[in-house]
């Protein structure tokens, strides 16, 4: 028989993005209330490319969660100009976890990545030396090549070579969408895992055009087909420590989203781990959500497991239409108005 209520550890988010000024205020809150640690995105205006600019980013990131006890984990945002030096330091902070790697042009706030990834060798080099992890956004930005097709091919051009110069390299493969990116991951070396958004594990690109133009189900990597989807959830749901929690909750104003050329993100961080909660039970595998959810990040990251729980429970609610992001705009979640039936009731282990 299916549990209708489960306690598991509390959860971590290891792929946020939590913005800066009024709207980090917004949105900061819904992952503090859900997880316990979360790897926050560089991909600001300016980039968070050195510890000094991280250190003042996590003290905006502190003061908007207020009286909480939720941990930012930093990180930096490799350009090609990334020195060996600038490496060490952020190994040195404690707090920068990781160093991301955006090709430039590849989505939201991408102009400052990377043009060529040999020119990053020697911040590489210094990260497989430290065991710091590189979060890959793994696409390639060639116009020539189809948009559904540009993880397989990144795979292809990027990261095998990537991975063959630098064989100890630890590699976080984020918001996979194809099962060709599933078998990369299978088939690499212990130090080569994935994220997967719950986006990506509950709808296949047709969600994009029911009915019309769905602005607010548009996101990069785009929704791939129904196969890779299916092969996403084999990953998710299979026990396999390579695959583990990664939102990519990612908020625009409403505006920004619902207009002629619509920005790429959407926003998962008000119902998290009930979406995730709610794809595992309809594939009959709560089982297996504890340890995707907060096992299997910690330990790819040589950090321990949290020991605080949550409980969810099984009952209908309905998410809201839009919640506020600064004092004049709006944002529009994933499944807005409509019902889910997992729910947070409670992350206090002793109820």
């Amino acid at each position: 028989m299916t549990p209708t209520k489960i306690q598991i550890t509390r959860p971590d988010d290891w792929h946020v993005h939590l913005r800066d000024g009024d709207a980090l205020k917004a949105v900061a809150p819904f992952t503090a209330a859900q997880f316990a640690r979360a790897v926050v995105m560089p991909n600001l205006s300016p980039a968070v490319t050195t510890v000094v600019q991280a250190v003042e980013y996590v003290d905006r990131i502190v003061a908007a969660i207020g009286d909480s006890d939720f941990e930012p984990l930093m990180t930096l945002y490799l350009t090609d100009d990334t020195s060996a030096d600038e490496i060490e330091r952020a190994r040195k902070s404690c707090f920068i976890k990781a160093v991301k790697l955006y090709p430039a042009g590849a989505t939201t706030n991408s102009a400052q990545g990377v043009t060529d990834i040999r020119l990053c060798d020697d911040a590489l080099g210094a990260m497989q030396d430290c065991g710091m992890p590189l979060l890959v956004h793994g696409e390639v930005t060639d116009p020539a090549i189809d948009v559904f097709d540009r993880e397989k091919v990144f795979i292809e051009q990027i990261l095998l070579p990537l991975t063959n110069r630098f064989p100890k390299l630890k590699v976080v493969f984020e918001h996979i969408t194809t099962a060709d990116a599933v078998n990369y991951v299978l088939n690499a070396s212990s130090n080569i895992a994935a994220t997967i958004t719950a986006h990506h594990l509950m709808y296949n690109r047709n969600a994009m055009f029911q009915g019309g133009m769905r602005p607010h189900m548009y996101c990069l990597p785009v929704i791939k087909r129904e196969q890779h989807r299916q092969a996403l959830i084999h990953a998710a749901t299979s026990g396999n420590r390579k695959f583990f929690l990664g939102t990519d909750s990612a908020p625009h104003a409403r505006h920004a989203k619902e207009t002629s050329c619509g920005c790429a993100g959407i926003f998962s961080a008000h119902a998290a781990i009930e979406f995730y909660a709610s794809l595992f039970d309809r594939h009959g595998a709560l089982d297996k959500l504890e340890a995707f959810a907060s096992f299997y990040g910690p330990d790819f990251y040589d950090l321990p497991w949290n020991s605080e729980k949550i409980t969810l429970q099984k009952t209908d609610w309905t998410i809201p239409e839009s919640y506020p992001l600064t004092e004049d705009e709006n944002l529009i979640p994933m499944m807005a108005g409509e019902t889910l039936n997992w729910q947070l009731v409670d992350n206090d282990p002793e109820n």
